[in-house]
């Protein structure tokens, strides 16, 4: 595979994300965080109209979590999609990934709960993680607060679709909330230097030293890096979690991480679909004004719909 073979409308969005300073240039993390902020505006312009919006506290771990929820124009209650942001455990807030939940919201039918949690290196492993959880055992706990059904699905992109793999694992193990999907998208899962996609595919949105500096600011260590609640693919079985939706991008450098654990669930027994946008690259489902965004988004959705209507 060549760069020329990128979706045209997906090429046009990384020329003008290369504008964006990378993470380990000589840019500090806070303005790093402050001059990604106009990206944000750019991608939530005109948004998708809910049937409504509701910016909330919950109880975590730690203090409050700030949460959004997205309801759809339909009567309710609905099931509930818990979802991660992602931004590396570094990036990222309830505005960076607001364009996708409405999507998701009005594509699945499902209400849509966004979680701000804790991001590193302020915050390192495992606390993303334990918010993430949080969030999942209180939703799950208080559907009316949510004006839910109790069904309940778990959802993210790159660091938040790890988020997502980890919660399914943590309430399979733990006897936890009973989980009826989880939606991984290009999940940072199984990430190896070596892996042909690293390789071939490195420095397109994402190079090798990008990928070490979130690593090195969320895990700290390579004992945490073993973690099954860091990375699911160190866990020995995977049996008992939620069936899943695993969609990863051709021109990623995680795309075979991803695919290597949609291949673990399968081996474990668990109902998985993978699905490779081989023109695609790495955070397309946040790319406004990409076609194979939206198409990639309303399968996603149906997975989730159909899903929860079983659940």
């Amino acid at each position: 595979m060549h760069a020329d073979e990128i979706d045209p409308q997906a090429r046009a969005a990384v020329e003008r994300q290369s504008r964006i300073p990378l993470p380990h240039s000589r840019y500090g993390l806070k303005l790093l965080r402050l001059v990604t902020r106009p990206v944000t505006w750019v991608q939530n312009r005109n948004p998708p109209e809910v049937g409504a919006v509701v910016d909330r506290s919950i109880p975590g771990p730690a203090g409050d979590l700030d949460v959004r929820l997205y309801l759809p124009d339909s009567e309710g209650p609905h099931p509930t999609v818990v979802f991660f942001h992602g931004g590396g455990f570094v990036l990222g807030s309830l505005g960076t990934h607001d364009w996708l939940c409405r999507h998701l919201t009005t594509e699945s039918g499902c209400a849509v709960c966004a979680v701000d949690y804790r991001l590193a290196p302020e915050h390192p492993f495992p606390a993303a993680v334990e918010d993430a959880y949080a969030a999942v055992e209180w939703v799950a706990a208080h559907p009316d607060a949510v004006r839910g059904t109790g069904t309940v699905a778990v959802a993210g992109d790159s660091a938040g679709g790890t988020l997502a793999a980890v919660v399914a694992l943590m309430a399979a193990e733990r006897d936890g909330p009973e989980i009826a999907h989880q939606s991984l998208l290009y999940p940072g899962v199984g990430i190896d230097p070596d892996l042909p996609s690293m390789r071939d595919h490195a420095g397109i949105v994402l190079d090798e030293a990008d990928i070490e500096w979130f690593g090195d600011c969320y895990y700290g260590n390579d004992i945490h890096r073993r973690n099954p609640y860091a990375d699911p693919t160190n866990a020995g079985d995977l049996s008992g979690v939620a069936a899943a939706t695993v969609v990863t991008a051709g021109f990623d450098p995680l795309r075979d991480g991803g695919r290597a654990y949609a291949e673990q669930l399968v081996r474990d027994g668990i109902s998985t679909r993978y699905l490779n946008y081989e023109d695609m690259v790495h955070g397309f489902m946040t790319m406004r004004g990409v076609d194979r965004t939206h198409e990639a988004i309303a399968t996603v959705a149906d997975e989730v719909a159909n899903a929860v209507a079983d659940g």
